[in-house]
């Protein structure tokens, strides 16, 4: 897994206006822009349909482009939303660069959240109907302005919440969620340990940690501007680990006494001094290496402090225990409303920006969630 910032991050911004500019420089007449050399994997070309924007990954580690492709026909149990907005993911740009778990036949279009309308549905679905609004999810292609869902990857959109709050929720709240409640069976009162805090899951975690489950956060974070943050978010102290030491920080702030739970993103010698931060009985949850290092676990820590060391990858409860999965969204949709959580936006791009939007994110510029506005 590659580092965030550095090369990458200079690679898209610097190409992504040249990219947009190619890319206007090849529509046709009516405003439809060529389709080009490339053959677009599912979708048919043979018959004139109403066609929509969408960016696309044509070839990896390169900047993506925005064309028009056709509209697909509905399956009896599909959806087709009117996308509004859409959450950028660290998965998103890997994917375009090659080097994410799943991997993706070129050219295709990314996106793994969104919020948007329902626009007309198949046969068979009774879930929604048209004008609904909805979030889902996605394996990709929902950075387009129309997805195509099963209907039972939607959820409906509580009235009073906007379509950008909305769109932050799947991946960032969904992850939190299941880190805090379902992994480590998080209670009131005990202290959690937040890394990468002023992220788009470290935000979310801290959120929910103290504002729904009365937890006690110490949130850790790169400089003090994003440690700020995340005292403004509920944390009630933190950690600046590029000047100090997490771990021994950590005990100055417990009285020695170390925290009950550690959700974990960064990887390397921060999840170590994470590791070593627990208390008795604790647990740490490993939610991604951001920092592009995956680290050993001592065992015999696990044994001498009777530690858990838990895994949460968010996109396989999708796949494999599918009850859990949605009760995570149907929550952070509810906590929403019910004005218990505050998703933080940290910035808003067009679709036509989303190189710039992805550049934001690799050069490490963003805290909370940064969101493409798409129609």
């Amino acid at each position: 897994m590659a580092t965030a910032g550095g090369p990458v991050g200079l690679r898209w911004a610097l190409r992504a206006r040249s990219a947009f500019r190619l890319e206007n420089g090849r529509r046709k007449a009516f405003g439809q822009e060529s389709l080009g050399p490339i053959s677009l994997s599912g979708f048919s070309l043979l018959q004139p349909r109403r066609a929509y924007r969408a960016a696309l990954c044509t070839e990896l580690a390169k900047p993506l482009v925005v064309r028009d492709v056709p509209s697909s026909s509905l399956q009896p149990h599909e959806v087709r939303i009117r996308v509004r907005c859409c959450g950028v993911n660290f998965a998103d740009i890997l994917a375009c660069q090659g080097l994410y778990q799943e991997k993706h036949s070129l050219p295709f279009i990314p996106g793994m959240e969104f919020s948007g309308d329902v626009m007309e549905s198949g046969v068979d679905v009774s879930s929604v109907k048209k004008g609904d609004r909805v979030i889902g999810v996605a394996n990709t292609k929902a950075l387009a302005e129309e997805y195509v869902a099963d209907q039972k990857l939607l959820w409906t959109i509580p009235q009073g919440v906007p379509y950008e709050e909305a769109a932050t929720l799947p991946v960032s709240y969904g992850t939190a969620i299941l880190a805090l409640e379902h992994r480590a069976h998080t209670r009131a009162g005990e202290t959690v340990l937040v890394t990468a805090a002023a992220g788009a899951t470290g935000l979310a975690t801290v959120d929910v940690a103290s504002n729904v489950l009365k937890a006690k956060v110490i949130a850790a974070a790169g400089n003090d501007n994003k440690c700020r943050l995340a005292l403004q978010k509920g944390a009630v102290q933190s950690v600046n680990y590029s000047q100090a030491g997490l771990r021994e920080e950590v005990k100055k702030l417990t009285a020695n006494k170390g925290v009950d739970v550690a959700i974990e993103t960064i990887g390397g010698d921060i999840f170590k001094e994470a590791l070593h931060s627990l208390t008795w009985e604790g647990r740490i949850v490993v939610v991604g290496f951001a920092g592009g290092t995956i680290p050993s676990i001592p065992a015999n820590l696990l044994l001498l402090k009777n530690i858990s060391a838990l895994g949460l990858y968010w996109g396989r409860y999708r796949n494999q225990d599918f009850p859990v999965f949605s009760s995570a969204l149907s929550s952070a949709l509810q906590y929403c409303q019910e004005g218990r959580i505050q998703p933080h936006i940290g910035a808003v791009f067009k679709l036509e920006e989303v190189n710039e939007a992805f550049a934001h994110v690799t050069q490490r510029k963003s805290t909370g969630k940064v969101i493409i506005s798409v129609s």
